[in-house]
């Protein structure tokens, strides 16, 4: 099994992207997948992805989500005092056997990162529309997760953005980390995110190359 943390800025489109990531795992690698959502006041996340996921393409059991409203700041949800998401997880892992478990993030800042006894892998997550600047700014999220996607790249004409820039600087900040630059509305460049996250499922022994 796998932790797979998501997180990044409020509207980066964390929940969007669980969702796609979740249809493909479970359609076609033949995984078996639990999601848990952090919300600082609501279950927001966890309600759409019910709906989304459970009711409407019941592609996931309903046991197998849970949202958390963590009530504060969220990376101390997924950092310093992770329990109410150890818990979740146990509660998960006793429910049924998961091959991949995603853990989406309140959304937050740059600084924000997750608990290694809390996740494996980390995502995090961006968006052209909030500008070509987070990349280059650094912190510890950008600069640490183990994939940087840049998500909404459609957008990037409408709002000045210069992904060019925001590619350099990526490259820059990150060394040898990977880094996607996606829409999930248009697909441009899905085949480059399924490409890395199978290549990690499978150094998991998830699936088969």
């Amino acid at each position: 099994m796998i932790r797979i943390g998501v997180l990044g800025p409020v509207g980066s489109g964390k929940t969007t992207l669980i969702e796609f990531l979740t249809e493909y795992l479970v359609k076609k690698e033949g995984l078996s997948v639990g999601i848990i959502t952090n919300d600082v006041v609501s279950s927001h996340d966890a309600l759409r992805i019910y709906q989304n996921l459970v009711l409407k393409e019941k592609l996931l059991p309903k046991e197998n989500v849970i949202g958390i409203v963590t009530g504060g700041c969220p990376h101390t949800a997924i950092r310093e005092d992770p329990s109410v998401n150890l818990r979740a997880l146990e509660t998960l892992i006793k429910r049924t056997s998961l091959d991949v478990i995603f853990i989406e993030s309140g959304g937050d800042n740059v600084m924000s990162t997750f608990s290694p006894v809390l996740a494996d892998y980390t995502i995090f997550v961006l968006d052209t529309a909030a500008g070509d600047k987070y990349p280059g700014k650094g912190g510890l999220g950008i600069q640490e997760s183990d994939l940087l996607v840049v998500n909404k790249i459609d957008l990037a004409p409408f709002v000045g953005a210069d992904l060019e820039k925001m590619r350099r600087d990526a490259e820059k900040i990150r060394k040898d980390k990977p880094t996607v630059f996606i829409s999930l509305k248009t697909g441009d460049g899905i085949d480059d995110l399924i490409k890395i996250i199978r290549s990690e499922l499978e150094l998991e022994g998830l699936i088969r190359s």
